[in-house]
């Protein structure tokens, strides 16, 4: 797979504050990539580098291959983009607002209306074609912002919050929409602060204070953030021997009505379950229950960040 995006040591700087700090990410082609991060991480200053939008302090981005200071018009003609803000001309109809961005990548005549006629059928906005972008509600502009982003066909799809303030149902409309476009083989880049919905992305990177603090996709950044996966036991007997066998961790351990709870950090638990589970059994340990601990990408976030953090308090 080639690279969609190749972002090298960028930084970005406004006077004495550095909002991105030396961010190196490098995207390939036909995945979801999202940029994880609390308000003022620095997901928005990055994307605006990416897309020339603002010119970084040091290093540099190139879009499939094109560097994008020199050749940002180029480069362009092969992204969409759908701001955080919706910015898109109100006093337009939805089909104006269509028909305008599509003759501004030279897109008219019978080419044009028929890739609108597409995007209102696909994003259900025909019942609004005639009406104000104005007028519409807010889930609604979002739709007709993110027709107005894919109506050049990109290869390169840019999203900046795309979810923020929008019911769960809407919310759970737009993945499936870059799911499909993903299987399509369109890149999705996508900045996001709401730590549940990352996981649909295929890779992620946590942006804290303008640096990025993993990388990876949802599972690597969990194992990266404990160190593997967790796994918890609910015995009778001494379990001790045959972790130690193993060689795993037991991170906590507690006894309630003659069965000990314990939690160990594993490599792998759907590896080592079964097999770590018979080994207790053969040993003559009871196995009550053995389980996976479900692992959120907030916890990770949390603990990957936690220093950064304590250390500017």
């Amino acid at each position: 797979m080639g690279l969609a995006i190749e972002a090298v040591n960028l930084t970005k700087v406004f006077g004495i504050f550095k909002a991105v700090n030396n961010v190196t990410l490098k995207v390939e082609e036909g995945v979801i990539f999202g940029l994880l991060g609390p308000n003022g991480a620095g997901k928005t200053t990055t994307i605006r580098m990416i897309l020339g939008l603002l010119k970084p302090t040091s290093g540099y981005v190139k879009v499939f291959g094109i560097d994008v200071t020199r050749e940002r018009k180029r480069a362009l003609n092969l992204v969409g983009y759908m701001p955080q803000q919706f910015s898109l001309y109100e006093d337009l109809t939805v089909e104006e607002n269509l028909r305008l961005y599509a003759s501004l990548y030279g897109i008219n005549g019978l080419e044009a209306e028929k890739r609108i006629r597409e995007l209102l059928d696909e994003l259900m906005l025909a019942e609004y074609r005639k009406r104000p972008a104005g007028k519409l509600s807010g889930g609604t502009r979002q739709r007709l912002a993110l027709a107005a982003a894919v109506v050049n066909r990109p290869r390169l799809l840019v999203v900046d919050e795309p979810t923020a303030g929008v019911d769960p149902p809407l919310r759970r409309y737009f993945w499936e929409k870059f799911r499909k476009l993903r299987d399509e083989g369109v890149t999705v880049l996508v900045t996001t602060h709401y730590m549940d919905e990352a996981e649909n992305c295929d890779k992620i990177a946590l942006m804290s204070r303008g640096s990025v603090a993993a990388e990876g996709s949802p599972l690597e950044i969990k194992r990266l953030a404990y160190g593997g996966d967790l796994l918890e036991l609910e015995i009778v007997g001494n379990p001790q021997p045959i972790v130690e066998e193993f060689g795993f961790k037991v991170l906590s351990s507690e006894t309630r009505g003659g069965v000990e709870k314990v939690t160990l950090l594993v490599p792998d638990a759907s590896l080592v379950l079964a097999s770590l589970t018979r080994a207790l059994e053969r040993s003559g340990v009871k196995v009550v229950r053995a389980y996976p601990v479900p692992v959120s990408l907030e916890d990770a976030f949390i603990r990957l960040t936690a220093s950064s953090y304590s250390l500017k308090r």
